[in-house]
């Protein structure tokens, strides 16, 4: 796979997370999503697979609770 397969720029994550441009950037900034930079022009870069994680989280933590029997 290459970079292009494996790594986003913020517009494609914003995207894919279904969030703002500056949401991905503040989530990077603080640590909640893994940054890379370019190498030659040190664009923000997120890899696909990191995303899609992410998404797995929230989609778990967002399912509805199970009711309980009374």
């Amino acid at each position: 796979m290459g970079i292009r397969e494996t790594y986003v720029r913020v517009q494609e994550a914003a995207k894919i997370l279904g969030v703002a441009p500056n949401t991905v950037r503040a989530w990077g900034a603080a640590g909640k999503i893994s940054e890379y930079r370019h190498p030659v022009n040190g664009h923000r870069l997120y890899r696909r697979d990191n995303l899609e994680n992410l998404l797995q989280q929230i989609e778990q933590t967002n399912a509805p609770a199970p009711k309980r029997k009374k």
